[in-house]
């Protein structure tokens, strides 16, 4: 359901419903690795902790990554105790698989996941998903390195910590606190369009989702917690490091190429305010123009100041053009962002030949200008010279907008910068009409028991039963079944759903 809002303001996203039946509204995942020491104690107290403080329906789901030793049987014993617990059997490591493969099958409309030794205080359980469930925040985690939490653990762990967030924040200008904490929650909707775009399978994969998330727009909140760590972890400090710097590579590099199909990535969840009819709020032309001033305003600053440069060493009319080329480069890249809101690399070679166009326009005023002062006076002042760029610079600058607006960025779907919007999906092998992760295009559901009667969700192209297994069955499945929406015998030889899916050294 939506909230209300006042007039003129942006609207309320949808409040998760109080009551559905049959659907718990928290799905908690606990990813488990040779866990048959703290698997039973641990389903125990949060399960307990949940009974007695979690007002809504929950499910606890426990996601076996290929243990070898008794965790599959404690699984199956805790499925049978506890009406809550349901438990999936993956044939292939790694905790971002786990989560990837489990958040993608399940009906809850708000999922989580916690790590199996409890480190974090379950007192912030429900403050991490209130704002999934009122619908304020896409994403929500718990961070270590917030000032009020409260953590208890050695040197080494909190150096490294520290030092890795430094990296996130130096090379991927991420702005949350703590990446690697093993407490975090997403919205189902969010998590069907944003998981296909994750390519780690290990412990990279809580970063890159972060990173994909707070590029494109999403809203993530932070919880501060109370932390103790864990002596007996069974975390490889130094391999996890390393596959972590690879992972930071392998981002910021598709970060930088524009590899990733982030842009507005935000807009099928009604969340942009471009997408919202807002009063008194400039938009099209108005906004254009005052986008179109500011630029313009800070690149006649850049001439003039290039001009004097060039002017020190060479004549009038060569500085003037090696001024004008200079900023014409620099005012066309930054109105095509700012300006006409196109975003992406696609078509931005164009953008600068038509620029390039308008420059040598602008070229002649004022180089013309030049040429009528030096005939009218023979030696002009400098000041005489900078007044009279600047009214031609006026000239040229509206000259230059109209030409700017009408052909080099016209705006042909009545929106600016309409025409470079990414669409972030692409297309199954198997099913040219359906994007990856097995969604289809976004649509209103309207059916009485979708948890999220008002938000748009994708709907899966092939339909699998949610959770419909008895108490006391463990399901199997290959990893990335759900992922890309193909269900099979749970028998089958699993497949790498990734280039890197195979390999043999990826801890837990």
């Amino acid at each position: 359901m939506r909230t209300d809002s006042s007039p003129g303001t942006l609207p309320a996203r949808e409040h998760l419903p109080a009551g559905n039946a049959g659907t718990p509204v928290l799905d908690v995942v606990i990813p488990v690795y040779n866990e048959e020491k703290d698997l039973g104690p641990c389903v125990v107290r949060l399960h307990d902790h949940l009974k007695r403080t979690f007002p809504y329906a929950f499910r606890i789901t426990i996601a076996d990554n290929a243990s070898t030793d008794t965790t599959p049987q404690v699984a199956r014993r805790l499925e049978t105790d506890l009406a809550e617990v349901t438990s999936f059997r993956l044939e292939q490591k790694g905790r971002g698989r786990a989560l990837r493969t489990v958040w993608s099958a399940s009906d809850a409309p708000v999922l989580a996941y916690m790590d199996v030794d409890l480190s974090t205080d379950l007192n912030a359980l429900l403050p991490l998903v209130a704002p999934l469930i009122s619908g304020h925040s896409d994403l929500a985690i718990g961070s270590r390195l917030a000032r009020s939490s409260r953590v208890v653990r050695g040197a080494k762990r909190e150096f490294i910590s520290r030092t890795y967030n430094l990296i996130l924040r130096g090379s991927l200008q991420a702005r949350f606190s703590d990446a690697q904490c093993g407490f975090k929650a997403i919205r189902r909707d969010v998590a069907q369009v944003l998981l296909p775009l994750v390519e780690d399978t290990g412990w990279f994969f809580d970063t890159e989702m972060l990173v994909l998330a707070e590029r494109a727009g999403l809203r993530i909140h932070e919880v501060p917690v109370d932390w103790v760590d864990d002596p007996n972890s069974t975390v490889h400090i130094v391999k996890t490091a390393t596959d972590d710097l690879k992972g930071v590579w392998r981002v910021g590099k598709a970060l930088t190429t524009g590899a990733l199909p982030l842009d507005r990535l935000a807009r099928p969840f009604g969340d942009d305010p471009r997408d919202r009819d807002v009063q008194d709020v400039p938009k099209g032309l108005a906004r254009q123009l005052v986008g179109f001033c500011v630029v313009g305003g800070l690149s006649t600053l850049f001439y003039l100041v290039l001009y004097s440069a060039f002017r020190s060493f060479s004549g009038s009319q060569v500085a003037n053009a090696l001024a004008l080329l200079v900023s014409a480069v620099a005012n066309t890249a930054a109105n095509r962002r700012l300006t006409f809101g196109v975003r992406g690399r696609g078509g931005a070679v164009r953008h600068q030949a038509q620029g390039l166009v308008v420059f040598g326009i602008g070229l002649a005023l004022t180089s013309g200008s030049l040429a009528a002062l030096n005939a009218a006076s023979s030696d002009p002042s400098h000041s005489t010279e900078l007044a009279v760029l600047i009214a031609a610079n006026l000239a040229a600058t509206v000259l230059r907008f109209l030409l700017f607006r009408a052909w080099v960025f016209p705006d042909r779907d009545g929106a600016p910068g309409a025409g470079s919007t990414v669409v972030a999906t692409h297309n199954h092998p198997s099913s040219p009409a359906c994007p990856a992760g097995g969604t289809q295009p976004y649509r209103q559901p309207s059916g009485p028991q979708d948890p999220l009667p008002q938000r748009p969700t994708p709907q899966p192209c092939a339909q699998s039963a949610p959770y419909a297994q008895s108490a006391t069955t463990t399901t199997r499945f290959r990893a990335g079944e759900a992922a890309d929406g193909t269900w099979r015998d749970s028998t089958m030889q699993l497949q790498p759903v990734r280039p890197h899916d195979t390999d043999p050294g990826e801890p837990r």
